[in-house]
């Protein structure tokens, strides 16, 4: 073996630092010594004919010999998963030519479309760190990014991914902006619309913070997870889909920015705004419906904010060639009674099946927007399309094309119940006054949701019912004691997520 290499051997060490790829080091090794190499160093490391442009950890025990470097589970995807031990040089990355126009933004001066399509472009690359993508978050936070701003990042993530084309002026697509727990009308609304005949391919994302995305909560009974071109042989058998949007690449740039805005708990109108109608022109989609729930602890907390964000998804949306219809919705309380994937799967087959303990506000709510999508395709006339919806429900045809569409999926299978549960009772008796929506969503996410499928919450009151001391406000779901007992400590601490109110005669 030669004393000193220009090279070491790669070793997968497993590391799941999410979308960061990472490489691993020793940092007496030779390699560090003679590039220079320090912590949180940008590092090319290149196999043959790919490169990948990752984080430098350095190392100090025995975790990797001198002659290894260790690559993350992203690095080494990002890298085409190379064989184990192959020879990989490094090298210091190329400065990122796109942050200058970061740091402009940050001191005031406005994205070109040059300058956006520079940035998405090259964080789609890999070529940000989690640090560069973090002052671009922050360039944009708040209401930082006008309406050309917006249009131009769209226009830029849109051209960074896969895209459809089903050779139709009638593709219809509906889409929540989130902050809500349960409120799973996506697939209802998906079976009704494809059973009148209409075209609606739906990729939604799995839960980021959230205890469930529309992605986790179909996986309880079907496959989500499809190719390009299985999504595509899927649409032309059902006309529909409900697939998970992450595993066709549409808008990939969205998923990396919208992991550091969570982590840093910042928002931006105009960056939400682009990654909803990337994804939807990217999709295909011709005619889109969009959901703004309006509460006090939802995502949107105002009308004053609803009315802002409807007038850019519109704007944004015409200028990108879609038709868009907003929808402002009651945020005040959860739609249907289960939080997390399973239980929210059972919600939506109770509606479709017409269940008589179907939770009617998860039906009715489901219809109107199927009502509307259907009067936008020009269906039926506008004013009619609540009764269309509403007797295809009945009908049986609704969860008849569901089930064809979980079939072309790679089948259907009935969600599963967790077998670890604790009911939560009122403390005193009273009205139903207030619904913490946020720690809802964190109590049903500590107990396990939505990794674990079962886990979650389901409720037993909505808003202005009248209750006896001891009645069941929630039950929480868990597939193990451990994490049963972790949502219940939390609980402890925070005895506000329903609020009881004195009932005044």
């Amino acid at each position: 073996m030669e004393s000193n290499p220009d090279y070491l051997y790669l070793h997968r060490l497993g590391v799941n630092t999410h979308q960061e790829p990472v490489v691993y080091m020793r940092q007496d090794c030779h390699v560090a010594i003679s590039e220079g190499f320090f912590a949180h160093t940008r590092v090319e490391v290149s196999v043959a004919d790919k490169s990948v442009v990752a984080t430098l950890v350095l190392v100090s025990n025995e975790l990797l010999s001198h002659q290894q470097a260790g690559l993350s589970e992203a690095a080494w995807h990002r890298l085409g998963c190379p064989e184990e031990g192959s020879k990989a040089t490094f090298r210091h990355a190329h400065p990122v030519d796109s942050m200058s126009f970061v740091r402009g933004k940050l001191y005031g001066q406005a994205f070109t479309d040059e300058s956006a399509a520079a940035i998405v472009r090259d964080i789609n690359n890999g070529l940000y760190s989690d640090i560069q993508l973090s002052a671009y978050v922050t360039a944009c936070a708040g209401d930082r990014l006008s309406l050309d701003e917006t249009i131009a990042i769209t226009r830029a993530m849109v051209a960074a991914g896969q895209q459809f084309d089903w050779h139709s002026d009638v593709v219809l697509d509906k889409h929540c902006v989130g902050g809500l727990p349960g409120n799973r009308t996506t697939p209802i609304v998906v079976a009704i619309v494809a059973a009148n005949g209409l075209l609606m391919p739906k990729t939604s994302s799995r839960a980021i913070t959230s205890p469930a995305g529309t992605a986790d909560t179909m996986e309880a009974m079907t496959p989500v997870a499809l190719s390009f071109d299985a999504m595509q042989s899927v649409v032309k058998e059902q006309g529909a889909c409900l697939a998970w949007g992450g595993s066709v690449s549409l808008s990939p740039t969205d998923d990396l920015i919208i992991r550091v805005e969570r982590a840093l708990d910042l928002d931006s109108e105009g960056q939400l705004v682009a990654s909803v109608i990337s994804k939807k022109v990217a999709a295909g989609s011709k005619q889109v419906l969009i959901d703004i729930p309006v509460g006090p602890t939802a995502k949107v907390r105002s009308q004053t904010m609803a009315q802002t964000l409807r007038s850019l998804l519109e704007k944004t949306g015409q200028a990108l060639g879609l038709d868009v219809r907003t929808v402002i919705s009651d945020g005040s309380q959860p739609v249907g009674r289960g939080i997390g994937p399973a239980l929210e799967a059972r919600d939506v087959l109770q509606v479709l099946r017409n269940d008589g303990h179907a939770p009617q506000d998860l039906r009715e709510k489901s219809l109107q927007l199927a009502g509307i999508l259907l009067e936008m395709a020009g269906k039926v006339a506008d004013g009619q399309g609540y009764e269309l919806a509403q007797s295809t429900l009945l009908s049986g045809a609704a969860m008849q094309k569901f089930e064809a569409i979980c079939q072309a999926q790679g089948g259907f299978h009935e969600p599963q119940m967790a077998e670890f549960r604790h009911c939560v009772r009122a403390e005193k008796k009273g009205v139903v006054s207030y619904f913490n929506n946020r720690f809802l969503a964190k109590l049903a996410s500590l107990a396990g949701a939505p990794n674990a499928k079962a886990a979650g919450i389901e409720l037993h009151v909505a808003s202005g019912d009248v209750i006896d001391c001891g009645a069941p406000l929630f039950t929480l779901y868990a597939e193990a004691p451990g994490e049963l007992a972790y949502a219940l400590e939390f609980l402890d601490g925070h005895t506000d997520v329903i609020r009881i109110e004195e009932e005044v005669v």
